[in-house]
């Protein structure tokens, strides 16, 4: 099953004006559906191509990047093996799961300067260091980033009607409790299942919750393989499994010790930016101060983190049990989980915000006369000045760490908003938003 993706229009623009001087990387974690999408842009962008998958390849096709510095003989060579025939200016090379075969990424640089056809690769892991210490990253390739299917994504898959909140939006006025429930419940449905393409095809063939949560488990699974070939302690995947359970303390920051215990800072540094390059975790860093530039004021040593796919997120909470039953899945949906779930709507925003292309913030300060701080979740630069994010999963409650904020930084702050389940509405300055709305938040 083939869904419209994103990143499809990316390559289009790639092609357009970019496939001469550069190859194409599409980089992302594992299942996200980069071959696919490799794949059937080949087939209906050129008129001929070749795919190679190094993790099944045979030595024959390996061998062929032996000498690359004769490159009819390279071409003819793939095209006896492969029994494609190479068209100048109109075929298609890919390079699929290239981080298993350097060699590959390393020829690009001569490939693309040849001129004679254009060049795609897809990989995992793409930067880890082991995979490439022993080679030339060619600076003759562009990246392009492939997430989890995001809401509207889904939402074309699914046949919901993602135009309909293009209007609601553009409207900004209050829908009624009737729709908003309607609309929250379909949003919900998008968390649980979440946006790995076989996650999604399963829920469109009609598999039952228990069915589609398997299916995660089995990608979570293949994310533990690779962070054991990384690091076989097993450090990275505790790293992993620890950040629904950091993220439900509500603490200020994400704490490796916690997970993994006391380690140099050094060794720290290095498992997590391994976690970090995977692409399976979205790190979202402490702006120190937002008067200035975010990624000036970022903090290293002050992160959250979330996952990549808010599905696996759900499947990840429940990982206690051999398979997460239908009925949590049903009291999710109908917003009923006992849990203060806060975390998991966090999760969900952070997602949003990574697919529209940007880096993620959050800001905290001691409250004067206390051992107790302010929080705001999110920050987004808009322009020279930024909009502020305070998440809610259900009612929208208190929310003074917001409102000081807007105190604190007014000169500096475009727009405040309260994401929750709740209909559209304004308390004086501070926008009141259901979450199905964000990403059009993102776009204005």
């Amino acid at each position: 099953m083939y869904f419209e993706r994103k990143a499809y229009n990316s390559l289009l623009e790639w092609k357009k004006h970019y496939s001469g001087q550069y190859a194409v990387l599409l980089e992302g974690a594992r299942r996200v559906g980069k071959s696919t999408i490799a794949e059937n842009f080949a087939k209906n962008e050129y008129k001929s191509y070749i795919l190679i998958d190094f993790s099944k390849t045979t030595n024959t096709i390996r061998e062929c990047f032996d000498d690359i510095g004769n490159l009819d003989m390279f071409f003819l060579r793939l095209q006896a093996e492969t029994g494609v025939t190479l068209y100048k200016q109109e075929s298609l090379i890919i390079f699929d799961e290239v981080q298993l075969f350097p060699k590959a990424r390393q020829a690009i640089k001569h490939l693309v300067a040849d001129g004679r056809y254009s060049y795609i690769e897809t990989g995992s892991l793409i930067s880890i260091k082991k995979n490439v210490k022993d080679i030339l990253i060619p600076s003759e390739e562009m990246k392009i980033q492939v997430y989890p299917m995001d809401y509207e994504e889904f939402c074309n898959a699914t046949g919901n009607n993602y135009k309909l909140l293009q209007q609601i939006y553009d409207m900004r006025a209050s829908i009624g409790q009737a729709t908003n429930r309607k609309l929250m419940r379909d949003l919900r449905i998008y968390m649980a299942v979440g946006g790995m393409p076989q996650a999604v095809e399963a829920y469109i063939e009609g598999r039952n919750f228990s069915e589609i949560d398997m299916v995660k488990r089995q990608i979570i699974a293949l994310y533990e393989e690779d962070f054991k070939k990384i690091d076989a302690s097993g450090r990275i995947s505790a790293l992993y499994h620890s950040i629904p359970a950091q993220l439900a303390k509500d603490s200020r920051k994400y704490r490796v010790t916690t997970a993994i215990g006391k380690r140099g800072k050094t060794k720290t540094d290095e498992l997590l930016f391994e976690l970090i390059d995977s692409k399976t975790i979205l790190p979202c860093f402490n702006s120190t101060d937002p008067r200035v530039s975010l990624t000036d004021t970022k903090d290293f040593d002050s992160y959250k983190l979330y996952l990549s796919d808010t599905g696996l997120f759900v499947t990840l909470m429940f990982m206690d049990r051999p398979v997460t039953e239908n009925d949590v899945y049903a009291k999710l949906l109908s917003d009923k989980l006992p849990a203060n779930l806060g975390y998991l709507y966090e999760n969900l925003v952070a997602q949003m915000i990574a697919a529209s292309g940007r880096e993620l913030y959050y800001h905290t300060w001691e409250k004067a006369g206390s051992t107790h701080y302010y929080e705001v979740d999110f920050l987004i630069s808009k322009g020279s000045k930024v909009n502020a994010f305070e998440i809610k999963s259900s009612g929208i409650g208190k929310h003074g760490s917001i409102k000081e904020f807007y105190k604190k930084f007014s000169k500096n702050v475009h727009n405040i908003y309260l994401l929750s389940q709740k209909d559209i509405g304004q308390e004086e300055n501070l926008m009141l938003k259901p979450f199905y709305l964000m990403p059009f938040i993102l776009k204005n």
